[in-house]
């Protein structure tokens, strides 16, 4: 009886005692206690109703804090001007309309597009108009004022100061330079462009050296040297050609191949003769001995 009131009484006061043991019973109907650690509770200068978190079980680990980049200053685009977005929308809108009528050409759609095609060119002609005007007030605005003019009688002025200057630096070029002239005995074209270049010879001071190509002789050149190689060096497959050549520099430059004008002999020595010509064409020039 007594062995069972002590068992009675442990279950009547096991649900006060939970928090303070743990109870285990086995086949025999022995019953273990085990007393967990001293909480709160175990301290009576607490009161029983002082409130307490119980300990985590495991230490808290504070999440990993997320890494930003750090962010860039906005850039502020300045506000485009009024007339561009007026120009914007209507380029666009223009587009959309013809885009529209190719798609569906009906009577109402081709209609719409041509008739904004015919306000904007007749917003590009008053531009043209005001454009026209300020150029005529404005030399240095003038198209027609600035390099090669488009008035017949100015052109032939231009032409002749053209001629007039071109003939002064090649006189001056032909200090230090020659031409060269690569023929044959036998092609009618290098007969024809002879008296050309004996006449650019006198008149403008530049000596021409002629090559015979074959051999053959040339009317107007009677000191024409023979092929020495040269013609080979500078790939010369077609007669008549003519080069530019410095003999102290070994600086030969092509100046053209057929039969040419003496305008054109002038305007074409005068242009490979500038400083810049080189870094144009820097292939066209060979340094080769002249024997």
């Amino acid at each position: 009886m007594k062995r069972s009131l002590s068992k009675l009484t442990l279950l009547l006061f096991a649900p006060l005692l939970l928090p303070l043991a743990s109870f285990a019973q086995d086949q025999a109907g022995k019953v273990t206690v085990t007393v967990a650690a001293p909480g709160y509770w175990s301290d009576s200068w607490r009161g029983w109703h002082f409130y307490e978190e119980p300990a985590p079980d495991d230490e808290a680990v504070p999440p990993p804090k997320a890494i930003t980049a750090p962010s860039s200053p906005a850039t502020t685009l300045p506000p485009k001007a009024p007339e561009l977005v007026q120009f914007e929308r209507l380029q666009k809108t223009l587009e959309e309309y013809r885009n529209i009528a190719i798609i569906k050409p009906t009577e109402v759609n081709v209609r719409r597009y041509m008739e904004l095609e015919a306000k904007v060119v007749a917003q590009a002609s008053y531009f043209a108009d005001v454009a026209q005007r300020v150029a005529w007030a404005t030399p240095e605005l003038d198209p027609t004022l600035q390099g090669r003019p488009v008035n017949a009688k100015a052109l032939e002025v231009f032409e002749q100061e053209q001629l007039t200057s071109r003939s002064r630096s090649i006189a001056e070029l032909g200090k230090d330079h020659v031409l060269f002239f690569f023929f044959r005995g036998d092609c009618p074209y290098c007969h024809a462009f002879a008296p050309t270049l004996e006449a650019f010879q006198a008149r403008h001071g530049i000596n021409v050296v002629a090559i015979s190509v074959d051999g053959g002789p040339m009317p107007g050149f009677p000191n024409a040297r023979p092929d020495n190689g040269i013609a080979r060096t500078l790939n010369v497959t077609q007669v008549p050609a003519v080069f530019l050549a410095q003999p102290y520099t070994g600086k030969i430059t092509p100046i053209g191949f057929g039969v040419l004008s003496e305008s054109q002999l002038i305007e074409r020595i005068s242009i490979v003769s500038t400083p810049s010509a080189e870094a144009m064409v820097p292939s066209a020039s060979k340094h080769v001995v002249l024997r």
